[in-house]
């Protein structure tokens, strides 16, 4: 998993990716575990994040639990930024943003995502 989960360079900042892309539901599960054990294990307020969620599968467990992970991490993350994200239906969006209290910002590309995150 840890070729999904981990932190690349951009402009020389450092930016944790959190790579979804084409995971099916059981690996999202998965994968949003590990997610919340790495980012917990940092420091409150000091990571930047990319989530790629490009073809992944989001149904309703799969979404309850991404409520939960955001809400979690909440404390650790000052900036998210999602790509791929058209997929996931609007309703969910929605809940994400209201559940978790956290500015998700979404781009249609990994560039411009990182681009945004390491700016000011």
């Amino acid at each position: 998993m840890d070729d999904r989960i981990h932190f690349v360079e951009h402009k020389g900042q450092q930016i944790l990716l959190l790579d979804f892309s084409h995971a099916n539901a059981h690996e999202m599960q998965l994968l949003l575990e590990h997610v919340r054990i790495v980012v917990a294990q940092h420091a409150h307020e000091s990571l930047v994040t990319l989530a790629d969620y490009t073809g992944a599968i989001v149904d309703h467990a799969v979404a309850t639990k991404l409520k939960e992970v955001l809400t979690l991490d909440r404390p650790f993350v000052k900036k998210t930024a999602w790509v791929g994200a058209e997929s996931i239906p609007h309703a969910f969006m929605e809940n994400f943003h209201n559940f978790s209290q956290r500015e998700i910002v979404t781009f249609k590309t990994r560039a411009a995502a990182m681009d945004w995150l390491v700016g000011q």
